[in-house]
């Protein structure tokens, strides 16, 4: 099969799509034929170095898939050859075909193109295990997300909204202000022109950036405010005020999804089915697509990606 592989650690034209061996699916997993696999910072911060798969997953990269199961392992129940599913993956994803733990396969949603379905896993199992499985967000509560026009973004916005929160961003620009408005965010803060604690005080915050927001975001926590840093754009390294949190009886928990155990990860797989996807299948909530790529031009994609001018995913087409 063809699939991209990354070359030696650099910038987006060490990409390329070529030739590699065929997977195969162990009796605890599903091949599926890829429709379309969706660019994430993760594969950008694999292409440069910093981010190796765990033992075990493709060298290439790619953390999400749909398309249409091709086989199943020989322990497999519940699905069927031609089947349209998207799945969240360790890795191998910018390809033509992948194996997959069964407990990391999900049903395209009806009424879901399955195309659009490669950019719902990674966002939507991220969202759901961040924001409502480790950090309780309830009706009626204020949740900031950070970068608000990217897949995690677009994705959080609306499923917090569905649930009953209040929805403030932050943004880069009034396009994506707009746009995320339109998603159903209350406040959308350009943090070009505007201090983002002084929109709070937060119940949840989600947060990409890490080292560079942690002093602001533990300031506009709320009381008994939660704190999930799921990303360090802005860093690794901080400090961090424990009299602040004291006081306020927050909590910070950093999170990676990639890396958890197979077991947790089905678990939050299953969460997202019973509690997610009812919501895209009703149109409460939307997969947000801002383009479609070749996979063969992943580097393309990789370079848009990494100029932040894009609302939602980018996906990549096989």
């Amino acid at each position: 099969m063809q699939a991209i592989v990354i070359r030696e650690p650099g910038d987006p034209a060490v990409l390329e799509w070529t030739k590699v061996p065929d997977p195969v699916a162990r009796p605890d997993e599903v091949l599926i034929d890829v429709a379309a696999s969706a660019v994430n910072r993760a594969d950008v911060m694999q292409r440069k170095g910093f981010y190796p798969p765990p033992d075990g997953a493709p060298l290439y990269p790619g953390l999400e898939v749909s398309g249409r199961v091709a086989e199943l392992g020989t322990d497999v129940s519940g699905l069927a050859a031609g089947d349209e599913v998207c799945a969240l993956l360790a890795g191998g994803g910018y390809a033509e075909r992948v194996a997959v733990p069964a407990g990391q396969v999900l049903p395209v949603p009806r009424g879901v193109d399955v195309v659009d379905a490669a950019g719902l896993p990674e966002v939507a199992c991220t969202v759901y295990s961040n924001v409502f499985m480790l950090a309780g967000l309830r009706e009626g509560e204020t949740l900031l997300v950070h970068g608000g026009g990217s897949g995690i973004g677009t994705f959080a916005i609306q499923l917090a909204k569905a649930r009953g929160a209040r929805v403030v961003t932050t943004v880069g620009s009034p396009e994506k202000a707009g746009r995320c408005r339109e998603l159903g965010a209350d406040v959308a803060v350009d943090y070009r022109e505007e201090d983002f604690v002084e929109s709070g005080p937060y119940d949840v915050i989600l947060d990409l950036i890490g080292a560079k927001y942690l002093e602001r975001n533990v300031d506009a926590l709320a009381t008994g405010g939660r704190l999930m840093v799921i990303g360090l754009q802005g860093g690794a390294k901080a400090e961090l005020d424990l009299g602040t949190m004291l006081r306020k009886r927050a909590r910070v928990h950093a999170t990676a999804l990639r890396s958890r155990p197979l077991a947790e990860k089905a678990e939050i797989v299953a969460g997202v089915r019973e509690h997610v996807w009812p919501l895209l299948e009703s149109g409460d909530v939307r997969p947000v697509v801002d383009r479609r790529i070749p996979m063969a031009d992943a580097s393309r994609a990789h370079e848009l990606l990494e100029e932040s001018g894009h609302v939602g995913k980018i996906l990549l087409t096989v």
